[in-house]
C-alpha cells in the first residue's frame, strides 16, 4: 500500500514499545495540538521509557489502519477497542 499521509515518510512520532514490539495494537492515535506530533499507543498506561521515536513511514508499515487517519487535525484522536474495529476520531 502507498503512504497515504500529507507529512513526510520520515516524520518524527511517538510509539508506546508494546506496539512498536507487535505484543499489542495500535489502539490509541493522538495528533498534538501544540506540536502537531503523531502519537501511536496501545492503550495502556506507559512510563516515559516505554515511549520509543520512529518514522511515520515505520508506523504505517506496522499497521497501514492508520492510513485512514490522514486527515485528522491536530487536537484530535481517535480510538478503537480491538485492531479490527474502525477508527473513532474525536477532539481533544
Amino acid at each position: 500500500m502507498k503512504f497515504p499521509f500529507y507529512d513526510a515518510p520520515n516524520t518524527a512520532t511517538i510509539i508506546c514499545c508494546h506496539a512498536m514490539n507487535g505484543e499489542e495494537p495500535i489502539l490509541f492515535v493522538s495528533h498534538d495540538e501544540d506540536d502537531g506530533m503523531w502519537q501511536f499507543l496501545c492503550g495502556k498506561t506507559h512510563e516515559t521509557d516505554d515511549a520509543k521515536l520512529v518514522s511515520l513511514e515505520f508506523v504505517f508499515k506496522l499497521d497501514n489502519s492508520i492510513g485512514a487517519l490522514i486527515d485528522m487535525s491536530c487536537g484530535y484522536y481517535a480510538i478503537r477497542e480491538k485492531q479490527e474495529d474502525n477508527w473513532m476520531i474525536r477532539k481533544c
